[in-house]
């Protein structure tokens, strides 16, 4: 919701925020930035704040550390609306937004107006381009100085993940890939992901959800639901079908009454099934948006009050629900999304094989550890495969993201629920 100005003062009244008196060189005293009575003035002209470095931190409460509000991308400007003195900043805290504030430690007022850049978006669903470390793994540089020199500034394994947000060309023509994390590699030491292009349906409010996705990468069609008889046709992996009916174990995929008819085997089809709303967010009574993750399916449902509106595949944790790589049942509101995260295991001396993957997108933690977020590392949606996190298409975990709250505003990186918009819950069945 996007807050007036008088609004917006009694948001922030509710954290105790803004004494609200402008400074008084000011011709209308209503308007922002505000400041403290009897503090000292501030230059005229201040629109927006910039920080000084990639995801500094946010806070619902000017001084109050331990009510983290979420993060800033570094290249953002964000609107100036006032100052307050506290705690934990050595200078003024800075109001960006409704229950949002930032330290001039760590930040500096500019004339120039608000920018607040979206997220990167293509048609893939990822906000960067995705590389692996080749066979030989990569070497990365801070600079391309550094890449003359023998020594690397940090090495990656084979498998590794990075995001790449630009392209320098170094001596003799060499190109090299501008990670997120601000290193320099050699892009013909790295491999392109190759992600999937598989979404999930939009569900019509009122009709029957009867959808199912083909898992095998061909699945054979039947006239008959009888075992044992000749297959008529194919369908393949990642198909959409729509059972009309269920006979032992086939489900018809021909609409009721059609000639021929079309059966599969049910072992070859993902079906999510139909789930009341948890107590957790009203039951029968339920309005809000809320997410059912299936396990014995591999299924997500996006539900709003009793209404399915989105299903898709997911993969998740290939443990028990109770163990370290299982997805754990139950009931929990997402804590924290962000645009992007590290994943990996490099301090675990317990496990045969190290992973890591830089900047995975569309990340929203909903259970301690465990997350819904994009894979581009594989495309076995509909099946187990994670180390207990609900792996989701690029495609669909942007759209996800967007469904869910909080919403994460424009220039932000990482966001935190408050009062005012709490986190979506999601159940694990």
């Amino acid at each position: 919701m996007r807050l007036g100005t008088r609004s917006f003062v009694g948001v922030l009244g509710l954290a105790g925020a803004l004494t609200c008196v402008a400074a008084t060189s000011r011709a209308d005293e209503g308007a922002p930035p505000w400041t403290d009575e009897g503090e000292v003035p501030l230059a005229e002209g201040m629109r927006s704040v910039i920080p000084r470095k990639n995801e500094s931190a946010l806070y619902a409460i000017p001084g109050k550390l331990d009510a983290r509000r979420g993060s800033v991308m570094g290249h953002a400007r964000l609107p100036f609306f006032g100052t307050k003195r506290g705690p934990g900043c050595s200078g003024r805290w800075l109001s960006v937004g409704p229950l949002a504030w930032i330290c001039s430690d760590v930040a500096e007022l500019s004339d120039e107006p608000p920018l607040r850049p979206a997220p990167p978006k293509n048609a893939t669903g990822l906000p960067f381009r995705y590389f692996f470390a080749g066979r030989d793994g990569a070497r990365g540089y801070t600079s391309l100085a550094r890449a003359e020199e023998e020594s690397a500034d940090t090495d990656l394994e084979q498998g590794f993940g990075v995001a790449v947000v630009g392209e320098r060309e170094g001596r003799g023509g060499e190109r090299f890939g501008l990670t997120r994390s601000g290193f320099l590699i050699p892009l013909k030491d790295l491999v392109a992901a190759r992600t999937s292009g598989f979404h999930g349906e939009a569900l019509a409010p009122g009709a029957p959800m009867d959808l199912g996705w083909v898992l095998p990468d061909k699945a054979s069609t039947f006239a008959a639901p009888k075992a044992g008889q000749k297959p008529s046709g194919a369908r393949v992996r990642f198909e959409v079908v729509h059972v009309s009916k269920v006979a032992g174990a086939f489900a018809r995929t021909s609409a009721e009454g059609a000639s021929p008819e079309e059966w599969m085997r049910l072992a070859d089809l993902a079906r999510p099934t139909l789930a009341p709303p948890p107590a957790e967010v009203g039951g029968e009574g339920a309005q809000e948006r809320w997410i059912d993750v299936e396990l014995a399916t591999q299924t997500l449902v996006a539900y709003e009050g009793k209404t399915p509106i989105f299903a898709t595949l997911v993969s998740t944790g290939k443990g028990p629900p109770k163990s370290e790589l299982g997805t754990h049942l139950g009931v929990h509101r997402i804590w924290v999304k962000l645009l992007a995260s590290k994943m990996d295991n490099l301090e675990r001396d317990d496990v045969e094989h190290h992973y890591s993957l830089e900047d995975v997108p569309w990340v929203q933690f909903f259970d301690k550890g465990i997350a819904l977020h994009a894979a581009f590392w594989h495309q076995r949606f509909g099946y187990v495969h994670s180390h207990g996190c609900v792996n989701l298409s690029p495609l669909d975990a942007e759209r996800l993201f967007a469904f869910t709250g909080p919403h994460l505003p424009r220039g932000w990186s990482a966001v935190f629920p408050t009062a005012i918009e709490r986190g979506t819950a999601v159940r694990v069945r």
